[in-house]
This record gives structure tokens, C-alpha cells and sequence, in this order.
């Protein structure tokens, strides 16, 4: 069972982004399996994990890509 507070983190991280400066999409990759090439393809090797500008960011190792497989 994943913690609500992480979560609840990465929201409030991924929701101080400014709208302005930065696109801003969630995904979540358990749900969204076909995104998964395109997160591999953009550097991510775990979830959580932000990509900003193009480059990913791991956070709180939840786990990695080949398990949502």
C-alpha cells in the first residue's frame, strides 16, 4: 500500500509548479501503461518521478519501471 502522505506530497510539489513556466501533466503509470515507453524514453527509471524540462527526477523510490509491466 503506497503512503497518502507521500502522495499527497508530490501533488502539492507537482501542483507549486508554475502553469507559466512549466507544462504540467500527471501520470500515473499504473494506470497509464501505454506511457510507459515514453517515461523510459524520458530518462525514468522509478516512480515517482518528475520530468522537468526534459530531464527526470526520482523521488521516494516506490518502484521501478519493469514492475508496472
Amino acid at each position: 500500500m503506497r503512503d497518502v502522505r507521500s502522495a499527497d506530497a508530490e501533488r502539492q510539489f507537482a501542483d507549486s509548479l508554475d502553469p507559466k513556466q512549466y507544462e504540467i501533466e500527471v501520470v500515473h503509470l499504473g494506470e497509464a501503461k501505454d506511457r510507459i515507453g515514453e517515461a523510459e524514453a524520458a530518462g525514468v527509471k522509478s516512480v515517482p518521478a518528475f520530468v522537468i524540462d526534459g530531464r527526470p527526477y526520482h523521488i521516494n523510490f516506490g518502484a521501478d519501471l519493469s514492475v508496472l509491466k
